[in-house]
């Protein structure tokens, strides 16, 4: 499901992983968005995440987590087509 926002972007839920987690995802941790401020590569595939707030985060190669990730629209960023997820 994605949903406008006013800045222009689109946002949209997504599954990622420690291989498509990327800065400005938010991940929400006990009822709190945390935004990923920046990524560590850690063995094995992982990578720990810090977070805006200054919380760590480590994702293992196989975890698996739903993030709001915000989408380019028009000129600047590339969105999903309106006439795809019209009602």
């Amino acid at each position: 499901m994605s949903t406008w926002v006013p800045s222009g972007a689109m946002a949209a839920s997504i599954e990622i992983t420690a291989a498509t987690v990327q800065r400005g995802d938010v991940i929400q941790i006990g009822g709190q968005p945390c935004r990923v401020a920046d990524l560590f590569h850690l063995p094995g595939g992982a990578k720990r995440l810090h977070f805006e707030s200054g919380e760590l985060l480590t994702m293992h190669a196989r975890t698996r987590l739903v993030a709001l990730r915000m989408q380019r629209v028009g000129d600047q960023f590339r969105g999903f087509s309106p006439s795809r997820h019209r009602g």
